[in-house]
């Protein structure tokens, strides 16, 4: 299994223009809050635990990036319940406020990262790799999380395979 460097490496080599990471840091997050919001919609209540599918693939999520590093996972844990506690919420308005907040916000995003790809010059990393779809959320709060000074020896070894 890849570790959390390889993830993260292989996402960074298409993501090496600051423009094109600036573009992410508000691209992705609109897309995760648009796809919280979408499938917000249906929500029950199972054995007296409320579900929608938001919470099922956010659940998911979070044991997936908490697999590959605690303190980043644990982050990305918060992050993906205050989308999905944002998701739910917006999910109670009239199908037509739902529909456009959810297709708006991944339609924008997309144009977001769109825009950094072509600063970039290089296709957008799922392209090559599917698995990119979901690292890159996690890739926007680790270079949140490097700007911050914070994991330095993540960093590191990350820029280490740029520098050979």
């Amino acid at each position: 299994m890849k570790t959390i460097t390889d993830h993260l490496a292989g996402y960074a080599a298409y993501h090496r223009d600051r423009r094109n990471i600036y573009t992410h840091l508000v691209g992705i997050p609109m897309i995760v809050i648009a796809i919280e919001i979408l499938l917000s919609r249906p929500s029950g209540i199972i054995m007296g635990v409320p579900l929608s599918p938001a919470i099922l693939v956010s659940a998911l999520a979070a044991l997936f990036y908490l697999k590959l590093d605690v303190f980043l996972g644990v982050l990305m844990t918060l992050l993906l319940g205050l989308a999905v506690w944002l998701g739910s919420h917006v999910a109670l308005l009239p199908t037509s406020a739902w529909l456009s907040w959810g297709i708006g916000l991944f339609v924008i995003g997309w144009v977001f990262q769109f825009i950094g790809h072509y600063y970039e010059g290089r296709k957008p990393a799922f392209v090559d790799d599917i698995m990119g779809l979901a690292i890159g959320p996690l890739f926007v709060v680790a270079e949140v999380v490097f700007m911050l000074g914070l994991k330095k020896p993540l960093h590191q070894a990350i820029e280490a395979r740029f520098s050979s």
